[in-house]
Formats: C-alpha cells, structure tokens, sequence
C-alpha cells in the first residue's frame, strides 16, 4: 500500500490546540495500530485524507491541511502526523 487514499468527507484533521481537529484527535495518536483500525479511527476522526508510506516510499514533500500521514511497517503504523 502506498500513496494517498481518500478517507472521508471532513475539513479538518489535526491540531489539539488549534481547534481543527475534529473532535480534538491529533494526529500523533496512530503509532502501534493496524493499518486497518488508524483509516477506520482516521474517518471517525474526519481526517479528509491518509497517507500510507510503506518504507522506501518516496513523498511530496508539500504541507496539506486535514491530511493524515501514517508511517507504516509490516502492516502496523510507526509514525502518524499532520499534513
């Protein structure tokens, strides 16, 4: 798996203290789950996109806004955060 993939409809994703985060989840809460049960948290969440980068995956390196990047390895996420 890799590159972008749609989550669900929402503006905002990330940031406890900036009050976009939708229900004031941020997004370094993913770490440790299974790729299946962060997109599933991600859209409850209203997170508008994810990101899944699979080591060796290469990825722009441009700032978006309600998009959640999860770093992940043998199917469970390693790093999660905004943009």
């Amino acid at each position: 798996m890799s590159g972008s993939d749609a989550v669900g409809a929402g503006s905002g994703g990330a940031g406890s203290d900036s009050g976009t985060g939708a229900q004031g989840q941020d997004g370094e809460g993913y770490a440790g789950l299974r790729i299946e049960r962060a997109r599933e948290l991600a859209r409850r969440h209203g997170w508008a996109s994810v990101r899944v980068l699979e080591p060796g995956d290469l990825m722009t390196m441009e700032y978006r806004q309600g998009r959640l990047n999860l770093a992940v390895r043998n199917g469970v996420v390693e790093r999660s955060w905004e943009g």
